[in-house]
């Protein structure tokens, strides 16, 4: 089976369009989340059943949650392995900017989120990395490591210099 398009995505389907959904059985392709931006790869179901995705040029990343195929009683959703992350949570905008243009040195991916995410707080997050621990804790920023599935995955930024 080749997949060429992704169908939506249940964590966005409003509640009228998720009981269409709810009596269908959940057979998962689970992904580690760099696989995510990959357009055309090769996947296994938890039942064992092969499948390609083939996204067209300019489609979006795979997300956690994007509902692959449907068939009878039967639907194939991406579920997105969680990643060993820092959650990084500096108590000023001076220790967030040192932070920031330390790790940012270092071309490190990060994700920001407020204080109205899961997070609770207002954060950055990367991927972990012990020498930015270590950096984190000689710094005495506050921190803590976390596995989590991220809204969109890590991607590296084209940059010179």
């Amino acid at each position: 089976m080749i997949i060429e398009r992704v169908l939506g995505n249940l964590h966005d389907l409003p509640e009228t369009h998720l009981a269409a959904y709810a009596g269908l059985h959940q057979e998962k392709v689970v992904l580690p989340s760099a696989q995510l931006v990959k357009r055309i790869q090769r996947a296994t179901t938890d039942h064992g059943k092969e499948i390609g995705i083939r996204l067209p040029s300019g489609s979006g990343d795979l997300r956690d949650g994007d509902i692959l195929h449907v068939e009878e009683a039967n639907m194939i959703v991406v579920s997105v392995l969680p990643t060993d992350v820092l959650v990084i949570a500096p108590r000023t905008i001076t220790e967030m900017g040192v932070t920031a243009h330390s790790l940012g040195n270092r071309h490190l991916q990060a994700q920001f989120f407020d204080a109205e995410s899961e997070y609770g707080a207002d954060v950055m997050v990367c991927a972990y990395d012990h020498t930015v621990e270590d950096y984190l804790t000689h710094a005495g920023v506050p921190y803590s490591r976390q596995e989590r599935v991220l809204p969109v995955p890590f991607r590296h930024a084209e940059h010179s210099h």
